[in-house]
C-alpha cells in the first residue's frame, strides 16, 4: 500500500500536535512560555496574542490552525484565542496560557510599538552604527528567515511614506518595510513558521521597551545601510 508503520505513527503524532495546539488543547503550558508572557504583559506593557505554530511533516509545513491552505502557517493569531492584556500578573498569564498550550507568542503591532523591518545583513550593520552614534534604541529582534525587526513608536507605518520622501529615499526601492496596526510579530522564544525561534539582538530594557524611539531617529541609518547592502 506504500505506507510504513513509522510513517503512520508520524502522521498520528502530527495530527495530535495540531489538535493540541488549538484552543482548549490538553497539552500543558510550558513554564518558559508563561514566564515570557508575564514579562511582556507585566513588565513591558505589551499585550500578547496566542498564535498558531507550524508543524513539519513529510517535507510539508502544516499550520496548527488546521486549515489545509493556510496563508501564513505558524505566523498568525489563533481564532478564538483570548488576548492577554498589558498589566497581566504571572497568575493571570499562567491561567490564560493554559487555554492555548503550545501556542506561539505573538505581539500586536500598532499599539505599544510599530516595527521597522530590514534584512539581517542591513539590520546588524545598522544596529552597530546606531549604538556607536548613541541614538536611543528599543528592542531589536532577529527572525530565522533573515529579517531584523526594530521596535519603534506606534504610528511609524502610517508615517513611513512621508518620512522616506522627506529624507529622499522614497524612490530607491529599499528593502525596508514597516509593520503597524493589524500586523503581529512572533516574540522570542517562539518558533516562526517552523523555521526556528525568533531571538533578541537587543532585548527589552527599562530604558527602551516601554517608550520605543520615534522611527525618524533610526530611519536615515536604516535606509542608508539597506541601500548599501542592496548595492
Amino acid at each position: 500500500m506504500g505506507f510504513t508503520i513509522g510513517a503512520i505513527g508520524s502522521g498520528i503524532r502530527d495530527r495530535r500536535e495540531i489538535r493540541e495546539l488549538r484552543p482548549g488543547g490538553r497539552r500543558r503550558a510550558r513554564a518558559s512560555d508563561c514566564t515570557a508572557v508575564a514579562e511582556y504583559t507585566g513588565l513591558w506593557g505589551w499585550p500578547v496574542v496566542p498564535g498558531a505554530r507550524a508543524v513539519r511533516h513529510a517535507g510539508r509545513t502544516r499550520c496548527s490552525c488546521g486549515a489545509e491552505r493556510c496563508a501564513a502557517p505558524g505566523a498568525h493569531p489563533l481564532d478564538g484565542a483570548r488576548e492577554i492584556p498589558p498589566g497581566a500578573t504571572v497568575d493571570d498569564a499562567v491561567a490564560a496560557w493554559t487555554a492555548t498550550p503550545g501556542a506561539a507568542l505573538l505581539l500586536p503591532a500598532g499599539r505599544a510599538f510599530d516595527v521597522l523591518e530590514v534584512s539581517e545583513s542591513a539590520g546588524r550593520r545598522a544596529l552597530v552604527r546606531l549604538e556607536r552614534m548613541g541614538l536611543p534604541l528599543g528592542p531589536v529582534a532577529l527572525t530565522p528567515h533573515g529579517r531584523v525587526w526594530f521596535l519603534v513608536a506606534p504610528g511609524a507605518a502610517r508615517e513611513l511614506p512621508q518620512l522616506l520622501y522627506r529624507m529622499g529615499w522614497d524612490d530607491t526601492g529599499l528593502d525596508l518595510h514597516c509593520l503597524g496596526e493589524g500586523d503581529h510579530i512572533t516574540a522570542p522564544p517562539s518558533d516562526l513558521g517552523g523555521l526556528g525561534p525568533v531571538r533578541w539582538l537587543r532585548g527589552p530594557a527599562l530604558d527602551g521597551a516601554p517608550r520605543p524611539p520615534e522611527a525618524r531617529l533610526l530611519l536615515g541609518t536604516l535606509a542608508y545601510v539597506s541601500h548599501r547592502s542592496a548595492a
